[in-house]
């Protein structure tokens, strides 16, 4: 019992980054629609911000906030040189030009910060034991900024006039704009709370292991799982779909050896492509 309980905490931990990212890959999408497959990548750019800020001496939450601010700069940027550009593009246009821009987000990675392993802190974390249990001291704080990052967007989105707006163009992008909604300020800020969102996601996957040019890149497939399996375009569907991957990942390894882990990601996502291409929430086939 108690192993079973370790292990769900496992996937809680892990289920929160997933569900981070896979918000920001669910409003992409539902606002441009389009996969950006270099989602995986920005997690990466702002793990190896938060990096740069924890190597000046500050706290980890403290530069959590120059880091994202970095990422969002960075997000901006590209939607503005390269995917301004091609919206009007068949979609799978916007999807090949993610994937190179996937490509030199890593690359810049390697040539900035090296291609080594990195780590925030070099000291040796004690864990917390209650009745058997381990838990890091760092998990306690990626379940509770995930938390409040959470509910930041859910009273963002129902709340302000800038969410009601995101989801006014989710539902339908040609009514929205004929109602006088500024489509292109809407845009650039489903771009900033995505890569603020992925920021965070990369942070905490560095706090959890550790940093590497391409940890965003081997994340793609589970936070890509995570979306479908929420519903594409539903980012309420893509938190429940993060913990349900996370949990099942971690689960499996009662059964199945943790090398096969991502195994499991893919069949979910397989599955539910054949069963319920809508997801859970119903969001886009």
């Amino acid at each position: 019992m108690t192993s079973l309980l370790q292990l769900l905490i496992y996937g809680l931990v892990l289920g929160s980054i997933y569900a981070l990212g896979a918000i920001g890959v669910s409003l992409t999408f539902g606002i441009l629609r389009f996969a950006n497959f270099a989602h995986g990548d920005l997690m990466t750019l702002g793990a190896y911000f938060g990096l740069s800020f924890v190597s000046l001496g500050w706290p980890i939450g403290v530069s959590l906030i120059p880091a994202a601010l970095a990422t969002v700069l960075c997000a901006v940027v590209i939607d503005q040189l390269i995917y301004r550009r091609l919206r009007r593009e068949a979609p799978v246009i916007l999807l090949i030009s993610s994937f190179g821009t996937a490509l030199i987000l890593r690359s810049l990675v390697q040539i900035i910060w090296g291609p080594n392993n990195q780590v925030y802190r070099s000291s040796l974390q004690l864990p917390w034991r209650f009745w058997g249990l381990r838990l890091k001291p760092d998990w306690a704080v990626i379940l509770l900024g995930t938390a409040l990052l959470v509910v930041a967007l859910h009273f963002f989105l129902q709340r302000t006039r800038v969410g009601k707006a995101m989801r006014a163009m989710a539902d339908n992008f040609d009514l929205a704009k004929v109602t006088g909604i500024d489509t292109e300020s809407i845009i650039l800020w489903t771009w900033a709370i995505g890569a603020i969102l992925a920021c965070a996601a990369g942070m905490f996957l560095g706090m959890d292991t550790r940093l590497h040019p391409t940890m965003g890149w081997r994340l793609l497939l589970p936070i890509f799982a995570a979306t479908i399996l929420g519903g594409i375009g539903r980012p309420y569907g893509a938190i429940a779909g993060g913990l349900v991957i996370g949990v099942a990942e971690e689960l499996s390894t009662l059964v199945i050896s943790p090398a096969y882990k991502t195994a499991v990601a893919f069949a979910i996502l397989v599955l539910m492509l054949i069963i319920r291409p809508t997801g859970l929430f119903g969001g886009r086939a």
